[in-house]
């Protein structure tokens, strides 16, 4: 019955319309009246202890960098990289958006912001070199949602805060993971654009690609920083983030300089406007979180799966199957926090790593962001490509199924995931 009551007033409030913040407040009060624990403090308090957290003061920090990254032409330089090291090549400018994809995740954590940075700037490109525009927008979507995965990651920052798995390790074991997906798109890419007659640009001198490489250093400083800062415990990942917020307005401002001080001001409002949403969202999964945890609605769970028990990774292919069909309805932040508290009693008594967990779930989730109808990276290319729905979910196809045979690669082989991630932890 406490199941029904969590589902059926989740999934009503979201038909509705109801804004997920609001629903999930919607689900909390639900609870307390079947438990008969109404108590408008309860809500207030645990609204307050969700907000209050020193891990989550990485989101506004990354958040902000991010910003100052594509107003301060750290992300440009990152593309032109890519552009000197592959862009002459048969279907070069798909691999530079690619490689432009991993480079940027390793600075911002954000798909949305990278996704919608580099379909602005590559799209116009590609579509002028003779590729189609679809699949063209379908590739940078599907890279965009690398950014989660490859620190420094928001989806890792928020898991962690929600179940209490060090973000650090969840940092260091998604490197990997993030890069096999490059790798997977790269390897679909080649075979589809064989099919294509486009027009391929000039190869670059070495002095060129000397110039871009010397040009691009300071951008590429940033993930070596954070992942040596993080690997020899130099910093945490809270610090981490401020430090990416300072080196990336430093270098915007002092080395490049196309980040004027009076434009500062609309950087800040734009990062603490996204802030603000993923903020919030958590402040109320707590008070929901809290009442799962009362009314031991991941016991009536952990019974579901019980027959799955005894073989981590049958167990580990229904949850994966469970989070694809979530993230098809559901935003990634959302679905994480609803989740977590759920899933990870069930992940923790069938002797799971719930590092290894977190990897696997944050790639579901990613995966979420470009699957229809609410695929946010898929609706924000879409929007900046001018395309219409169904013909990005196209063009997205192949390199999602690739993405997915990824995902399905590391549940059947957790040491993918377990070794690299022992290696970079130290």
């Amino acid at each position: 019955m406490t199941l029904t009551i969590f589902l059926g007033t989740l999934l009503g409030g979201m038909a509705l319309g109801i804004p997920i913040a609001f629903a999930l407040l919607l689900v909390a009060v639900a609870l307390m009246l079947h438990l008969d624990l109404f108590d408008a403090q309860i809500i207030a308090q645990n609204l307050l202890n969700g907000a209050d957290s020193f891990p989550l003061m990485a989101v506004p920090f990354f958040m902000l960098a991010g910003e100052i990254m594509n107003a301060g032409g750290l992300s440009k330089r990152i593309v032109n990289i890519a552009m000197a090291l592959v862009g002459h090549k048969r279907g070069g400018l798909g691999y530079v958006a690619i490689i432009a994809s991993c480079l940027l995740a390793s600075l911002s954590g954000s798909a949305v912001a990278d996704a919608a940075a580099l379909a602005a700037l590559l799209v116009p490109m590609m579509v002028r070199a003779g590729h189609s525009r679809s699949r063209s927008a379908g590739l940078i979507a599907a890279g965009g949602i690398i950014a989660p995965i490859i620190p420094p990651s928001i989806g890792f920052i928020v898991f962690g805060v929600a179940s209490g798995v060090s973000i650090s390790k969840l940092f260091m074991a998604g490197i990997v993971p993030g890069l096999l997906l490059g790798l997977a798109l790269a390897i679909v890419w080649w075979f589809v654009s064989r099919t294509e007659n486009v027009e391929m640009p000039p190869k670059r001198s070495r002095k060129e690609v000397l110039r871009a490489l010397l040009d691009g250093s300071w951008a590429m400083g940033l993930p070596v920083i954070i992942i040596v800062g993080l690997k020899f415990g130099i910093f945490t990942p809270t610090e981490a983030a401020v430090v990416a917020a300072v080196y990336s307005l430093f270098v915007a401002v002092v080395i490049y300089r196309e980040l004027k001080v009076s434009e500062l001001y609309e950087v800040i409002i734009s990062a603490a406007r996204t802030t603000s949403v993923v903020m919030f969202l958590v402040a109320a999964a707590m008070v929901s979180s809290w009442l799962v945890n009362i009314a031991d609605l991941p016991g009536q769970l952990a019974g579901l799966l019980e027959p799955f028990m005894d073989n981590p990774t049958t167990l580990l292919l229904v949850i994966m199957l469970l989070i694809v069909l979530v993230g098809m309805v559901m935003d990634m932040t959302p679905a994480i926090l609803i989740l977590t508290p759920v899933l990870m009693p069930a992940v923790t008594q069938a002797g799971i790593d719930p590092v290894y967990f977190g990897v696997l779930f944050i790639i579901n989730t990613s995966i979420g962001l470009i699957t229809p109808p609410v695929g946010t990276v898929l609706n924000v290319v879409c929007g900046v490509s001018k395309l219409k729905m169904e013909e990005i979910v196209r063009g997205v196809g192949p390199f999602l199924i690739a993405q997915l045979i990824v995902l399905f690669l590391l549940v059947l082989f957790p040491e993918l995931v377990t070794v690299p991630m022992k290696f970079f932890a130290g």
